[in-house]
């Protein structure tokens, strides 16, 4: 899609050193944008290559015009504004409301005449699907799901039952909501499946990737607030609830039962044992586990970066006698103190 710079400028609020009339294309990164490719620079690791770039137009911050070569879009937030202007010359591709020839709809469903259902889909009993939604190849609604106006479901995503989604939602190829949860009871001659009853429900404007599954719940539903992301291949097991605007990077597993405040960060590979609450702006670092309850917005991490092997086993030598070292020093603080209270 083409736009004007001028009309960029006053859309996002940006101040334009420029053409007005000058327009852009596409996005591009600063080393390979060409005259019609619109960049950004908000690190300033890459400002040498803002110097040399050949893009149409670049966003930037004001501190970074004087060495900006081609048109400037001036923003406080470069990352954000390029982000929004993106999303303008790169719209979602369109669809065709209708349901393809080979695609199953029960007929206690209620499709929308402006939704698009794609082919060998399956829409099962009870399920709703809104206005402007897009079923993909091989996805499936399972039964009493509901899925809002202009969300999105992608090929082979599975909504398994009692499921519901909010209004203008991405789910990436892949993903399952709504399947059981890992409940077992331990019973004399092994496991006893406890039934799982409760549904999942997703708020607005959630994205949720490939691969990714979200179990419904026990008993109560399993929630994820507005906008909310998940990124690749994350588990979230039954019943968690997780507030509005949590981000969550490849890999993060969050245990059941376990309660997620708003506007949280979750870096790859974090693990977040069950039955716990982690409060509003937390951010975790990589492969860190919470195993418990987290009170204050901060920056916590517990992780042991890669280092040659031989450190790495020495020092988990002196871990495991880290014990006796504890009892040694008790010991000798207790004979301590009885000098001393001999002495006085």
């Amino acid at each position: 899609m083409q736009a004007r710079l001028g009309e960029l400028a006053t859309q996002f609020g940006c101040e334009l050193v420029g053409d007005p009339e000058s327009a852009v294309t596409h996005v591009a990164t600063l080393a390979n944008a060409g005259p019609q490719s619109l960049s950004f620079l908000a690190n300033p690791a890459y400002r040498t290559e803002l110097t040399r770039t050949r893009a149409g137009a670049v966003v930037v911050r004001s501190e970074d015009v004087e060495v900006c070569p081609v048109s400037a879009l001036i923003s406080c937030d470069p990352y954000q504004t390029y982000a929004r202007i993106a999303g303008v010359l790169h719209p979602p591709p369109a669809f065709s409301p209708g349901v393809h020839e080979t695609a199953v709809v029960a007929a206690s469903a209620k499709v929308s005449s402006r939704a698009h259902i794609g082919a060998r889909a399956v829409v099962c009993k009870g399920a709703v699907i809104e206005d402007a939604v897009s079923v993909g190849p091989g996805a499936v609604v399972g039964p009493r799901c509901r899925v809002g106006q202009a969300t999105r479901l992608h090929a082979n995503v599975t909504l398994v039952e009692d499921v519901r989604i909010g209004r203008r939602c991405i789910v990436h190829p892949g993903a399952v909501i709504g399947c059981d949860g890992f409940g077992n009871a331990r019973g004399d001659t092994g496991w006893i499946k406890v039934p799982q009853i409760g549904g999942v429900e997703i708020g607005d404007d959630v994205e949720i990737g490939a691969n990714t599954t979200v179990d419904r719940g026990t008993i109560d539903d399993t929630v994820i607030g507005n906008g909310v992301r998940l990124d690749n291949l994350i588990q979230i097991a039954h019943n968690v609830r997780i507030g509005e605007h949590t981000a969550m990077a490849a890999q993060t597993g969050v245990s059941g039962s376990t309660v997620i405040g708003n506007r949280c960060m979750f870096a790859g590979q974090s693990g977040i044992v069950g039955h716990i609450s982690i409060c509003d702006d937390v951010v975790i670092g990589g492969a860190t586990m919470v195993s418990k309850d987290i009170r204050e917005p901060g920056f916590y991490t517990a992780s042991f970066p890669a280092e040659k092997d031989k450190d790495w086993k020495r020092k988990v030598a002196r871990f495991r006698r880290l014990d006796d070292l504890a009892q040694r020093v008790a010991s000798l603080e207790k004979a301590d103190k009885k000098v001393k209270d001999q002495d006085e």
